[in-house]
């Protein structure tokens, strides 16, 4: 479909419904998500190694115990603005205990948010996601790069509402260490 046809029917004002409707009609896999200033973004579906990368990081909470249904790969978070809500996708969320069902979860109960790199989403993983969440409220946010060693940079959320970087590491090493190191 060409830019000029998705102009044609795309409305003035993009709502959350909107975007999850969007979510939902998209044949091809596509993930639509909106900044909580009305700015919609696109992106394109998972390849192999982002899957493998996210299968990995799901199963290691679950296999040290952490409740299965409070670890949720591709689940909607309403994040919360100054002029009406945004929606982001988080390649994988662990909750302190599970969400409603909805498709926009609130962020009352989101432990940690992890964000896998694909080309071309470097400065929204790394810049803007990292402000939405934080002004969310987030306590952490981990951005796993697809370098050789699959780098894992863990945030945690400091006193003036911001990100600290609390380390940085190989997935591997980190998949080594006991989750509860890392999660409340």
């Amino acid at each position: 479909m060409s830019a000029e046809a998705v102009g044609r029917h795309m409305p003035a004002f993009v709502t959350l419904d909107d975007v999850a409707t969007m979510n939902a009609a998209d044949p091809n896999g596509h993930r639509y998500e909106t900044s909580p200033e009305g700015v919609l973004s696109v992106m394109p579906p998972p390849d192999s190694e982002h899957a493998m990368i996210a299968s990995r990081l799901f199963a290691w909470p679950v296999m040290a115990g952490w409740p299965a249904e409070q670890v949720l790969q591709a689940v909607g978070v309403r994040i919360p603005g100054p002029d009406g809500d945004g929606g982001r996708i988080p390649d994988l969320s662990v909750w302190r205990k599970p969400p409603a069902r909805a498709v926009w979860s609130t962020v009352a109960d989101v432990a940690l948010v992890i964000e896998i790199v694909s080309p071309g989403s470097e400065a929204m993983d790394s810049v803007t996601k990292r402000r939405e969440y934080a002004s969310a409220g987030i306590p952490r946010y981990w951005v796993v790069e697809r370098d050789g060693a699959q780098t894992v940079t863990l945030h945690e959320l400091t006193g003036d509402g911001g990100y600290a970087e609390r380390a940085r590491m190989p997935l591997a090493w980190l998949l080594q260490t006991p989750p509860a190191e890392h999660l409340d």
